[in-house]
C-alpha cells in the first residue's frame, strides 16, 4: 500500500498503528475508523466538530478537493463533518420562525375580522369610503416604511429597480378581485361568502402546482381538504346558512369564486417574486415592503380606473361620489352636522386600518418564509376563532351572537386538518458505515 498519513488535529495522546498515525482527542477512550484508499492522500479534519465537509490532499500534484459527507465514530457517537448539526439546527429555527409568523397571522387575522365589524358601526352608511380609505392609506404607510428601510440600507437600490411588470400584475389581479367580490357580495348573503372563500385554498394549491412546480404529499392535500370542510361546517351550521347559496344564485356564487381565484393568483405571483429574487438579487431576497408598496400603488391605480363601476356596485351614482366621500370623511372625523350616529369614529376605523395593515404585513412575511398555502391555512384558522369572539359582549355591537350548533364539530375537523397537514412521516433513522 502506498504511504498514507491521516491526521485529526485535536489535543490528546497519539496512537500508532502500522504506517498510519492518528492523534486521539483527550478524554476519549477509543476511536474506530475505516478507509478505502486508491491513491495517496491526506484527510485533514480540523477541530472537535467539523462543518462544511473535509479537505482531501492528494500526494500527486498536492491539489486539494472538497469531499461530501464524511463522518468518524467516537466510541458509539457519530460526529458528522458535513455540517449536519448546523443543518438540523437551521431547520429547527426555520420551523420555529414559521410557527411564530403563523401564530401572529392568526391573531392579527382575528383582530382584522372583529375590528372590521366594529369599524362599520360608525361608518355603516359609508362602507365604500372605509374601503377606499384603507386602500389609499396603505400607500402612505407602506411607502413611508419603505423609505425608512431604504435609508437604513435594508432595502437596496437593486430591489427598488426590479422589473415592475409583476407588481402591475399584482395590482391588476387584486383590483379585479375587489371589483368582482364587491359585485357578488352585494347579492350573496353574509353566511355564504365564508363558505365560498374556501375555494381560495383550492386555487392556491392548483396554481402552486402549475406555476411553481410544487408537489404536495397526500397528508398535505388531505389536511387542506379537512380545513376547508371544518370552516364550511362551522359557518353553515348557523341560522339560515343552509339556504344562503341557493338564494344567491349560481351566477353570483361563481363570480365570488372567480374573485377568490384572482386573489389566489395575486398571492402566488407574490411568492414567485420572492423565489425569483433569491436568484437575481445579490443582496438576498426581495424585501416584503417593496412588494407591498408597489403592489398597493398599482392596485390603487386600477381601483381609480374602476371607480365608476365600483361606485355603482355600492349603489352610489358616479356623479354623487364626491359628495359621498365628503360626507364619509365628516363621519370618519366625527365632526359637523353629519356626525350623528358616528359614535366610535375615528377610533374604531383607525384601529381597523392599523390592524389590517399589520395583518397584511404578517401574511406577506409568512408567505415569504413559507408558501402561499401555509399563509392561507393560517388566515383560514382565524375564521372559527372570529366566530367565537363575536359571541362575547363586544362594545358597540349590542347583543352578542349565538354560537353555531356545529361550531365545535367544525373546529375539531379544522384542527385535525391542520395537524395532518403539518405531520411529517418519519423516513427512518440515518445510519452509515464507519
Amino acid at each position: 500500500m502506498a504511504s498514507l498519513s491521516r491526521r485529526l488535529s485535536a489535543a490528546g495522546a497519539a496512537a500508532s498503528v502500522g504506517r498510519a498515525q492518528l492523534r486521539r482527542p483527550a478524554g476519549v477512550s477509543g476511536l474506530r475508523y475505516s478507509y478505502c484508499v486508491r491513491r495517496p492522500m491526506r484527510l485533514v479534519a480540523a477541530g472537535d466538530t467539523v462543518g462544511g465537509g473535509a479537505w482531501v490532499t492528494f500526494a500527486s500534484g498536492g491539489r486539494e478537493e472538497k469531499v461530501g459527507a464524511c463522518s468518524y465514530a467516537v466510541e458509539d457517537r457519530k460526529v458528522a463533518v458535513d455540517g449536519g448539526r448546523e443543518s438540523v439546527e437551521g431547520s429547527g429555527k426555520r420551523a420555529a420562525e414559521v410557527a411564530a409568523a403563523a401564530a401572529a397571522t392568526v391573531v392579527l387575522g382575528v383582530g382584522n375580522r372583529v375590528l372590521y365589524k366594529l369599524a362599520l358601526v360608525p361608518l355603516k352608511q359609508y362602507p365604500f369610503f372605509l374601503a377606499q380609505l384603507a386602500t389609499f392609506g396603505y400607500i402612505i404607510v407602506y411607502f413611508g416604511i419603505l423609505y425608512i428601510r431604504h435609508h437604513a440600507g435594508i432595502v437596496t437600490d437593486e430591489m427598488l429597480n426590479a422589473p415592475k411588470a409583476p407588481f402591475i400584475g399584482i395590482g391588476l389581479l387584486e383590483a379585479l378581485a375587489a371589483a368582482t367580490g364587491m359585485a357578488a357580495g352585494a347579492i350573496l348573503s353574509g353566511a355564504s361568502i365564508p363558505i365560498l372563500s374556501q375555494t381560495f385554498l383550492v386555487w392556491q394549491i392548483l396554481l402552486s402546482i402549475i406555476f411553481l412546480g410544487r408537489r404536495y404529499k397526500v397528508n398535505q392535500l388531505l389536511g387542506c381538504f379537512l380545513v376547508s370542510i371544518g370552516v364550511v361546517v362551522t359557518v353553515a351550521s348557523g341560522a339560515g346558512a343552509g339556504n344562503s347559496l341557493k338564494e344567491g344564485g349560481m351566477f353570483w356564487s361563481l363570480l365570488m369564486i372567480i374573485s377568490f381565484f384572482l386573489q389566489a393568483a395575486g398571492t402566488v405571483l407574490k411568492e414567485t417574486i420572492f423565489l425569483d429574487s433569491t436568484q437575481k438579487l445579490k443582496g438576498g431576497s426581495m424585501d416584503l415592503f417593496v412588494v407591498n408598496s408597489y403592489g398597493s400603488a398599482f392596485q390603487a391605480l386600477f381601483i381609480c380606473l374602476l371607480l365608476p363601476f365600483l361606485s355603482k356596485l355600492w349603489g352610489i351614482p358616479f356623479s354623487q361620489l364626491p359628495n359621498y366621500l365628503k360626507d364619509g370623511a365628516a363621519c370618519f372625523l366625527n365632526v359637523g352636522t353629519l356626525s350623528s350616529g358616528c359614535d366610535g369614529a375615528p377610533l374604531l376605523p383607525l384601529l381597523f386600518i392599523i390592524v389590517n395593515i399589520g395583518f397584511n404585513i404578517a401574511l406577506l412575511h409568512l408567505l415569504k418564509i413559507s408558501s402561499a398555502v401555509v399563509s392561507c391555512l393560517a388566515s383560514t384558522f382565524s375564521v372559527p376563532i372570529s366566530i367565537y369572539v363575536f359571541t362575547m359582549p363586544l362594545p358597540y355591537l349590542g347583543v352578542a351572537s349565538s354560537l353555531p350548533t356545529g361550531f365545535m364539530a367544525g373546529a375539531i375537523i379544522l384542527l385535525l386538518g391542520l395537524l395532518i397537514y403539518a405531520w411529517t412521516p418519519s423516513n427512518g433513522s440515518f445510519s452509515a458505515s464507519t
